[in-house]
């Protein structure tokens, strides 16, 4: 079987993972091109030269592929599913990026405890939330304190896709240093009062909602007020 390849914006990201890595309803999305593919393109946007990124939900590693391109980032990425960080590691190490570090674990707001981890046959839909279907077994695993590790590597940008768990954090985190958060919002597991809720966290927090670097569910926040002019290219924007 040949390695299947994808491309974003002219990028290609070598993928050395096979139909039994993953469900069919994945593979079938990496297939086709559908995977991850919107986060890519925003994501690509919100990171700049010399970033230091904390990426939570890292997946298979394939937005943490997109912004290693990126000149002189470096990134910190952790998954809560052990299975899904060894096949992170394979992608990442087939593409021979050197500035990512994928890490099992969970980053939390707050003091460090015990939490449970529920593990979906679809890995995307694992998460800390027992109801949002059936899984297939569940993990414990101790949670680690988001603000130090942000403070010990002077992170500029907090990257995440997290299925509900960015509700809890970003009400509860200060996020030191931080410049810019990029996340998708899971709004059918704790609403749109949920998501005003994080929104206005989020401005208690001294981050701005960015129109020009959100689209539907992929949201990025900045603590960049400068004012802005007009934009053309943004108006008439259909991404």
């Amino acid at each position: 079987m040949d390695i299947m390849r994808i491309t974003f914006d002219a990028h290609e990201i070598i993928v050395p993972i096979l139909p039994g890595d993953v469900s069919e309803k994945i593979w079938s999305a990496l297939q086709n091109g559908t995977y991850e593919a919107k986060e890519a393109f925003w994501v690509k946007r919100a990171v700049r030269p010399g970033d230091r990124i904390l990426e939570l939900g890292t997946g298979l590693g394939i937005i943490a592929s997109v912004m290693a391109a990126t000149d002189d980032v470096r990134i910190l990425a952790f998954d809560a599913n052990p299975e899904v960080v060894a096949l992170a590691r394979r992608v990442i190490d087939t593409n021979g990026f050197d500035n990512v570090t994928i890490s099992h674990g969970l980053l939390m707001a707050g003091k460090p405890r015990e939490v449970p981890f529920y593990l979906r046959k679809d890995f995307w839909m694992s998460s800390t939330f027992a109801d949002q279907g059936p899984y297939e077994h569940v993990i414990t695993i101790r949670s680690v304190e988001i603000d130090e590790i942000i403070a010990a590597a002077g992170i500029t940008i907090l990257v995440m896709d997290i299925e509900g768990g960015e509700y809890e954090l970003l009400r509860g985190a200060q996020l030191p240093g931080v410049e810019r958060v990029f996340l998708e919002l899971h709004d059918h597991l704790y609403g749109l009062d949920g998501v005003m809720q994080i929104i206005a966290a989020m401005a208690a927090n001294g981050f701005a909602f960015d129109p020009r670097g959100s689209s539907g569910a992929c949201a990025l926040f900045t603590r960049d007020l400068t004012p802005r002019a007009f934009d053309d290219a943004f108006a008439l924007a259909s991404v």
